[in-house]
């Protein structure tokens, strides 16, 4: 059996790299390249008939150039007749979009449903032809409610008069101040993970490999098969590897989200864990959140697990209340170091004093900026994931800790 051809994008060219220095293979010759317009060439230097692909790209950096480049690699294979054309995309790009932003309170209200104004006929219907009109005596004998009846009717349409005038200068101001608000009270957003998943199903792509996904459920939005692999394993060696006195640390997430993920390194560690809840105490200021530690790390050594660092404010603001609570040191380990902004100036001048990060992000310009990045590599990870699935082999073994790559 042939071994894979693995193909890289202009996103990580070193992680490329070290998987082909891995599996012990040149990586595949290929031309990247931009017209005047932006538009994305690809030319195939190689021969990949009936050959099983691998093409790795990452969703960092300009992520949609990045993604487009993707999808039109993995067409020009199938074109070249490509047997089998597998994604290995270590950081999947919009996958923090598949669920719906509704929090406790239900959907979130952009502003109040517009008033409902009674209607008032134009016309007032005639007596029929064939039927009789007021009898005679009608207007001779004084009704008591007719005077009553005469000052509602003349209050209600004045408050009708009242009210749509309201109503309508109300809504010219909202138009004017809040001119991007659609009518209606339920905000609509936009969820891509269908989209993303159809366009590398459409492109061609047979199979996809990816680590850690924000949402697990978005696996589902494929109709191919996803190897999600987990950095739990590799985290749970760094820890017991280069943390000193690791069993009297304690585990935290930073928010809620995270509870399961850092809750499982701690199980298998045999560690006490911590949690980090926003709160919301304010009905007036719904975006105030107020942070609340729920366990004790008073002198103890806390080590912050998260998949996804962005901007980096959820992370600094935990360790400055893990500092205030009385932690001595503080570690932060982060799957995917998007780190956009001004996040590593952020970390620079926070109460982190280790940062470690992976590779499935390039880092060389972080760790420059800050000393306390320490990188990690997947390479090895991904590697042998390339390598179990082209020979057949189970990727089981890759979520063992015990596992030794």
């Amino acid at each position: 059996m042939r071994g894979p051809i693995v193909f890289g994008g202009s996103s990580h060219p070193k992680l490329v790299q070290q998987i082909c220095d891995r599996l012990g293979i040149e990586p595949g010759k290929s031309k990247l390249s931009k017209f005047s317009n932006n538009e994305t060439s690809v030319e195939l230097y190689e021969s990949v008939r009936e050959q099983d692909v691998y093409i790795v790209q990452s969703g960092c950096g300009h992520v949609n150039d990045n993604f487009f480049e993707l999808l039109i690699m993995i067409q020009a294979c199938k074109t070249a007749s490509a047997r089998k054309v597998t994604a290995v995309i270590p950081f999947f790009p919009y996958s923090r979009q598949p669920d719906a932003p509704f929090k406790r309170a239900g959907a979130p209200f952009v502003r109040p449903p517009p008033m409902t104004l009674p209607s008032t006929p134009k016309t007032i219907p005639s007596t029929p032809m064939n039927e009789p009109s007021s009898p005679h005596w009608a207007n001779e004998v004084e009704n008591p409610f007719a005077s009553i009846a005469s000052k509602l009717t003349n209050d209600l349409s004045q408050q009708i008069v009242l009210g749509r005038n309201n109503a309508t200068n109300s809504s010219t101001c909202s138009s004017n101040n809040n001119s991007n608000n659609n009518n209606g009270y339920k905000q609509w957003v936009a969820r891509s993970g269908t989209l993303i998943a159809d366009l590398l199903t459409c492109a061609g792509a047979d199979h996809i490999i990816t680590m850690d996904l924000h949402d697990a459920q978005f696996q589902g939005f494929f109709d191919c098969p996803v190897d999600n692999l987990s950095s739990l394993p590799s985290m749970a060696k760094h820890i017991y590897r280069n943390i000193p006195n690791y069993k009297d640390a304690v585990i935290v997430s930073p928010d809620a989200g995270g509870a399961k993920r850092a809750t499982s390194i701690a199980e298998k560690l045999h560690m006490d864990f911590a949690l980090i809840h926003k709160e919301r105490r304010r009905p007036d200021k719904p975006q105030k959140h107020d942070l609340m530690l729920v366990g004790d790390v008073r002198h103890k050594v806390c080590i912050l697990i998260d998949d996804i660092a962005d901007t980096s404010f959820t992370i600094t603001k935990a360790a400055k209340l893990l500092h205030e609570n009385g932690a001595t040191k503080i570690y932060a380990l982060i799957t995917h170091a998007i780190l956009s902004g001004d996040a590593v100036e952020r970390i620079e001048k926070s109460y982190l004093d280790h940062v470690i990060v992976s590779d499935s992000v390039p880092q060389d310009d972080h760790v420059r900026k800050c000393s306390k990045f320490v990188t990690t590599s997947f390479a090895p990870l991904f590697a042998e994931a390339i390598r179990r699935i082209h020979f057949g082999e189970s990727v089981s073994a890759l979520f063992d800790p015990d596992y030794e790559l």
